[in-house]
């Protein structure tokens, strides 16, 4: 294979590339873009995510350990786990 076509084969590689990428990104958007409301847990279905969400949300950008958020990531485990029903 020459040089020629060495290049046609890199461009239609890349090319796929990157039509899978942009095919993907608009199947599953990332957060913060359009759909991204239907991907969120805590949020009730058209209304405003509770204070245990706006909680966690805020305890996702912190650098620090805060008691606080270890408690509402502990509750939020246990819940997700179902150890918070009664037996």
């Amino acid at each position: 294979m020459g040089r020629p076509g060495k290049l046609l084969l890199a461009a239609a590689l890349g090319g796929l590339m990157l039509a899978v990428t942009v095919g993907i990104a608009m199947v599953r958007p990332e957060r913060g873009g359009p759909g991204s409301r239907a991907l969120a847990g805590g949020a009730a279905a058209g209304g405003a995510p509770g204070p245990a969400t706006r909680n966690l949300a805020r305890c996702r950008t912190l650098t620090m350990p805060d008691s606080g958020c270890e408690a509402a990531w502990e509750a939020r485990r246990r819940h997700f786990f179902g150890e918070d029903k009664p037996q």
